[in-house]
């Protein structure tokens, strides 16, 4: 009854919307395309519109162990834009000796998540069948950062036989997907799916909001990187190819404060042909030099005694005559 697959439903799914505007959608088990339909309108009005308005997306399949094939294209759908579909995915079935070719919805009920959010899936060893190949699917379309462990590596169709007239059974995959996304060479199938980055399953979801947070930073980050670099930099002539680059800049594959460090760098040291335009990230700001740092910085007062005169200039010079009366000077800085 509609009760009793509302009921199934809940078990299965959870959702809230965590600090910083982060939706979260939990699903430990994937409904096929009938239940999906008969209770679309129910999710839509009272799961999906509730994350609408949200930042950016976690989708956590870490417990999600089984699933329907028939609801693979239903899911991708909310996560893709309108206007075009999508060929996300061919299975072949052996049994049967047929192949069905999933493609995106070209409808779908309610809206869809808008393609400049945030959307992550948090995965772990447990995560199989019909969940990988969604991970797999949204991984390969860039549409999803994948944080959590290497997916179990399962297959979307497990059948248990019998041994001819035995107690003996035999569990093995009869479809498997060929997986246009990747270019048919190989799947998630065997050898499951890897993260985006890595990190054990029950910190998944601490490490998410670690890297959404850097990610809602990044606008504030690139328009005070190009104000300093307007009031600041000494190649004037460089400066608008260097807007023009930030302006322009994919931060798509930006996960971590490192993975921001290395980008800036190569584009702007490419573009500028300057080495010594520098970002760094320094996580704790003492590492700034304090006022009492005069000292070791070599600007504190030079004492009046002639001793201590001699000590100084022998700790920051070397002075010798060298074969053939040439005279040499070494300083390694300038006081």
């Amino acid at each position: 009854t509609q009760e009793e697959l509302l009921g199934e439903l809940e078990r299965s799914m959870n959702y809230r919307i965590l600090d910083g505007n982060v939706g979260y959608l939990q699903i430990d088990h994937i409904p096929g395309q009938e239940v999906l339909s008969r209770l679309g309108d129910f999710l839509v009005s009272h799961v999906w519109r509730q994350l609408m308005g949200t930042s950016a997306l976690v989708l956590d399949l870490r417990q999600c162990t089984g699933g329907h094939v028939s609801s693979i294209p239903y899911l991708i759908s909310y996560l893709h834009p309108a206007g075009t579909v999508l060929h996300v995915d061919t299975i072949y079935n052996r049994p049967s000796n047929t192949t069905t070719e999933l493609w995106t919805l070209p409808q779908v009920l309610g809206e869809r998540y808008s393609a400049e959010k945030d959307v992550v899936v948090l995965t772990s060893g447990q995560t199989r069948g019909v969940a990988e190949d969604i991970v797999y699917i949204l991984k390969q379309m860039g549409r999803a950062i994948v944080v959590g462990e290497r997916t179990g590596g399962s297959a979307l169709d497990l059948q248990k036989l019998r041994i001819g007239n035995s107690d003996f059974f035999l569990t093995l995959p009869v479809s498997r997907s060929l997986g246009p996304l990747g270019g048919g060479s190989q799947t998630w199938e065997g050898s499951g799916v890897l993260p985006c980055v890595g990190t054990p399953a029950e910190q998944a979801l601490e490490k998410t909001l670690a890297i959404l947070t850097l990610r809602r930073a990044l606008p504030q980050i690139i328009q005070r990187l190009e104000k300093a670099l307007q009031d600041y930099y000494t190649l004037v002539s460089r400066v608008p190819a260097l807007l023009h680059l930030l302006a322009n800049m994919d931060f798509s594959a930006i996960v971590s404060e490192e993975d921001l460090v290395a980008k800036l760098n190569a584009d702007l040291q490419a573009v500028s042909e300057d080495p010594r335009l520098l970002v760094r990230f320094i996580k704790h700001r003492q590492h700034f030099p304090e006022s009492g740092a005069r000292e070791r910085l070599g600007t504190s007062p030079v004492s009046e005694g002639e001793a201590a005169q001699r000590a100084l200039v022998d700790s920051e010079f070397q002075v010798a005559v060298l074969p053939g009366n040439v005279g040499y000077l070494r300083f390694d800085k300038f006081a």
